[in-house]
């Protein structure tokens, strides 16, 4: 497509290229954004501007507040019957760096200060669908104030797979153990293209939405995801947006979305990862494009602390949590450090210029910090 620049100001903005005003005018006006809008916004060199429409979207849902939880990922095992090309997490049983978490180890890593765990796993061969249900009901009984977030819908589908249990058998005795929410992973991108290339052996689009929806329909709230920065194409992530935006307009459960860099590792799908400023766009985008979402993340843990930084000027509204000991990420060489704490968290949303906001899993309010 041409590029079309000049110099405009318009409601606040000035826009180098003019093609973006429309959408600008759209936005301002409470329109919801196209596909074809969607693309340009991804596909644009002003990004600034972008980033402005984004920032301005995301004031609407939720003024100057950045958000953050004091949490811990506990990922129970890296052993996993799946080989997705992107992936470097995943082992085979008996590989030296293969793990098993008993129970006992995964209480071992959370305290009472923490307000969430973040369970996700890989696809174990032989664990049975109760050890899932013991680790969520053995961390309900020792810490009854952490919420227990878990289990991507790519996992629920395979214990449909490996067990027969049906995924609203599955969530059910998962929520009865104490399951409070579940993680937006395992949706990669919806591309029947890159999931045939990418991930042939895990569960599909279709099926990724159809197991969140179900989580919806039984008060269960969820997250969703995008990663992006691969092999997938500009029109396959608006693609993706735009599924998710049908998905919370027929059943309303998802808390937040968060876009996944792509991590190269040693998969190295590209050659490198993608720049920072497409990072901002995504964020931006997102924001835009997802108005009935009422959360986006920048993930510091693929982004980095500086660029997660920038993201809460361009849109996003919360930079997830301390994490502790979350261990995908690491395994393609994520260069964040292992675990943040509160004053840090907060430093960095303080240098956003936004209002630091401790909340649980569920978006609750804990502690408003003021500057």
């Amino acid at each position: 497509m041409a590029r079309i620049f000049s110099r405009n100001v318009v409601e606040g903005i000035q826009f180098q290229d003019v093609s973006l005003v429309p959408i600008w005018e759209r936005v301002r006006a409470g329109e919801r954004l196209g596909h074809a809008d969607g693309v340009r916004l991804l596909e644009t060199d002003d990004f600034t501007a972008v980033g402005r429409m984004g920032d301005w979207k995301k004031r609407q849902v939720s003024g100057d507040k950045v958000y953050f939880v004091l949490n811990r990922h506990i990922n129970p095992t890296n052993i996993c019957v799946l080989s997705c090309t992107f992936c470097d997490f995943a082992k085979n049983p008996g590989d030296e760096d293969a793990y098993e978490l008993s129970i006992d180890e995964i209480l071992d890593l959370l305290d009472d200060d923490m307000h969430e765990v973040h369970i996700v796993g890989g696809h174990h061969p032989t664990w049975p669908f109760e050890y899932y249900e013991d680790i969520v009901k053995a961390i309900a009984e020792k810490f009854p104030a952490i919420d227990i977030k878990g289990f991507t819908a790519a996992e629920i589908d395979y214990f449909w797979r490996r067990w027969n249990i049906h995924p609203e058998e599955s969530l059910a005795r998962l929520k009865a153990a104490g399951l409070k929410s579940m993680p937006g992973g395992g949706a990669e991108v919806f591309s029947e293209r890159v999931h045939q290339l990418l991930l042939p052996g895990k569960s599909d689009a279709n099926r990724w939405i159809e197991i969140h929806q179900m989580a919806h329909g039984m008060g269960i709230k969820t997250n969703c995801t995008l990663l992006y920065g691969h092999i997938e194409t500009l029109a396959e992530r608006v693609d993706h947006f735009m599924k998710l935006r049908e998905t919370q307009d027929e059943s309303g459960g998802f808390l937040a979305f968060i876009p996944l860099q792509y991590q190269v590792g040693f998969t190295k799908l590209v050659p490198r990862h993608t720049p920072p400023m497409d990072d901002l766009k995504v964020i931006a985008t997102a924001r835009l494009m997802l108005d009935n979402i009422p959360h986006i993340k920048a993930y510091w843990v693929m982004l980095g602390e500086g660029t997660a930084s920038l993201g809460l000027n361009f849109g996003a509204d919360d930079l997830d949590g301390t994490i502790g000991r979350e261990r995908i990420a690491h395994a393609a060489l994520a260069d964040s450090p292992a675990g943040l704490a509160r004053q840090k968290m907060v430093r960095l949303i303080r240098d956003a210029r936004r209002t630091p906001v401790e909340r649980d899993a569920l978006y609750n309010e804990i502690e408003v910090y003021a500057n």
